[in-house]
Formats: C-alpha cells, structure tokens, sequence
C-alpha cells in the first residue's frame, strides 16, 4: 500500500475513535437545510474557511468546487451539480464563492497546453483540448469582476429557473473576511 494510502487510513482510524467518543456523527439529510448551493474555488486555502465565514454548518449547503469557481460551458460537470442541488436537493439560493490571490487569474490555456506537453501528453490530445482550456482559464479575470460576471451568467442560464435568487461573494483567504459583490435583491 502506498504512503498516501497508509496515511488515509491512519489519519480515518483517528478520526472514527475521535467521532465515536463523541457518541458518532449526527445523522443528516442529504438536502441542504439552508437550501442553498456554494460555487467555490478549489484553492487549498479556502478548506475550512468558506463555510464558517458564510455561518455555514455540515448538512446547510451543498458545495461545489472547481478551479476559479466557474462554469463557462453550456454543460460541464459543476453546472451538472449546481441543476441535481436545484431540482434534486430543493436548492433556492446560490453563492458564487472567489477569493482574493486566485491562482486562475494567472493561468493560461497556452500555459497548461506547454506544461501538457513537458508531461507527455500528445499534440493531438492537447490540440483537442485548447479550444476547452482557452474558453475556460482565458477569460479568469481579477476576483471581483470574475464574480460579477459569474453570477450574471447564472442569472441568464435557462437551466436555472429564475426564482433561484444568486449571490457574488468575494472573500480574503488570508483573514476570512467577505465582501457581498452581488446581492439577490440588487
């Protein structure tokens, strides 16, 4: 077994007599108690800082991660989980989670093409993926205009029904501190 595996193993055998000694975990429902759906950025500095700056408790919100916390095709994988947290999980509202320092606003499809290509992968394969990669890392701008158009994209996606109300929300991996871009009611 690998030392990453061992490790897991390890670290669920702490965790289990930790969860035990407390009497084991709360049971909850698979639906968000909140009825509300987080797009978040995958940066490791936001685990455990999202949630409890937005107040945010295990079973309250559904959270979707990926890279820049978007969604630019007219399907992929997050816009997938963010229709089963609206039409299977009861979803009413949606909070579009960037952050300060976002590692995309620095990444390029040329960029991830060339680092491709070092790793091996063939020209063939990278030439089909660039339009993918330029229509997604390309147009990453700074945080606060990035959220903006985000949730504006959410508003007009006619896969999300209009009474789905979406909030912007920027917030500082640093400290924790948010700042409300776009509320609902503006």
């Amino acid at each position: 077994m690998s030392k990453l595996a061992d490790f897991f193993k390890a670290q669920n055998r702490e965790f289990l007599k930790v969860a035990r000694g407390q009497g084991g975990l709360p049971q909850i429902d698979k639906k968000p108690v909140r009825k509300l759906a987080v797009l978040t950025c995958m940066d490791t500095r936001l685990l455990y800082i999202v949630e409890p700056a937005l107040g945010l408790n295990r079973g309250e919100a559904v959270v979707i991660k990926v890279a820049g916390a978007r969604i630019t095709e007219a399907f992929d994988s997050a816009l997938g989980s963010l229709l089963v947290a609206v039409y299977e999980l009861g979803v009413t509202d949606v909070a579009v989670v960037v952050h300060d320092d976002c590692g995309m606003v620095h990444t390029t499809a040329d960029g991830l093409c060339e680092k491709m290509a070092t790793a091996g992968v063939s020209v063939p394969d990278i030439q089909a993926i660039r339009p993918h990669l330029e229509a997604w890392a390309d147009p990453v701008g700074e945080p606060v205009p990035a959220v903006r158009d985000m949730v504006q994209r959410l508003r007009k996606n006619p896969y999300i029904p209009d009474s789905v109300q979406v909030y912007g929300i920027s917030i500082n991996p640093a400290n924790g501190k948010i700042h409300v871009v776009e509320d609902s009611m503006e």
